[in-house]
């Protein structure tokens, strides 16, 4: 599912939603049940979260200094979310899954976000397997979650299991239906399984929903290549440029506008051969 990996910026919100949810959940997430009264675990948990998207290492000193003042669980959370956004996917993974079924006792929504991070961390790590088994666990817990069968079709795509990934981003625009860039994953996985025609009518679904788009565009634009229908791909790379040309995607058209513009003109036809034409660039 590379042709589209440029559209896999994941989602924050839903996990730090669900995480700060712990501070006031009840009885098992409650702040009394910290050791240090006088700090006020909710400020620091939210902090500790912004400082860890933003300044990671910086995140990990704070959380370390707020679990030495009875932060448990929740700093070490924060500790796990900064060495993810540092760049330690394998650490922040390990971690993450271990943290879930504590913070997740009594909350099944946020152990599910917890582990949707952790198959993150595994994905960026290049570990799929791990990052599968991660969304799966996460399934078990929240099988209605659109964002986590999304995300598992994307590692199952990663180790070539294209029919699993189809299957679940079936399952996920079932439920929501207006969801583009389960279109578009779907589309590169029926792109991989040479099902071109599928491929097509799910980016135009996703064009639909987003107009525009850079990576559907770049998608279709490959198929429409790699098909024979060059002037068609053209007319995508153009589009790709002057719409949006200072996205990564923009870069890979003009490159594959550049490399078209030096292929060879397409032989005459001879008569009665209506199969002939020029060899699609490559993307």
């Amino acid at each position: 599912m590379t042709e589209c990996k440029a559209a896999m910026n994941r989602r924050n919100a839903y996990l730090i939603t669900a995480a700060l949810a712990l501070l006031s959940a009840g009885p098992a997430f409650s702040i009394q049940a910290f050791a240090a009264p006088a700090v006020d675990h909710n400020r620091e948990f939210q902090a500790c979260l912004t400082l860890a998207e933003k300044r990671p290492a910086e995140a990990l000193e704070s959380a370390q200094t707020w679990l030495n003042r009875g932060g448990g669980d929740h700093a070490r959370l924060c500790q796990a979310l900064a060495l993810f956004h540092k760049g330690d996917f394998t650490t922040a993974g390990a971690r993450l899954e271990e943290l879930a079924p504590v913070l997740g006792k009594d909350d099944p929504k946020a152990g599910a976000s917890i582990l949707g991070r952790a198959g993150w961390a595994w994905l960026r790590a290049g570990d799929n397997v791990r990052a599968e088994r991660a969304y799966s666990r996460a399934l078990a817990l929240q099988p209605d979650d659109v964002d986590l069968l999304i995300d598992r079709a994307i590692a199952r795509a990663e180790t070539e299991r294209f029919w699993d990934a189809v299957a679940d981003l079936d399952a996920a625009l079932k439920k929501d239906p207006r969801r583009a860039e389960a279109y578009l994953y779907r589309a590169a996985a029926h792109k991989a399984l040479a099902n071109d025609r599928q491929a097509v009518a799910d980016i135009d679904r996703a064009l639909e929903l987003r107009p525009g788009d850079p990576d559907a565009l770049l998608l279709r634009a490959t198929i429409k290549a790699q098909t024979g229908n060059l002037p068609g791909a053209r007319e995508d790379w153009s589009q790709i440029v002057r719409n949006t040309p200072n996205s990564a995607a923009a870069k890979t058209a003009q490159a594959n506008l550049d490399r078209s513009a030096k292929a060879p003109a397409p032989a005459p036809a001879a008569k009665g051969d209506a199969k002939s034409g020029a060899a699609p660039a490559k993307p």
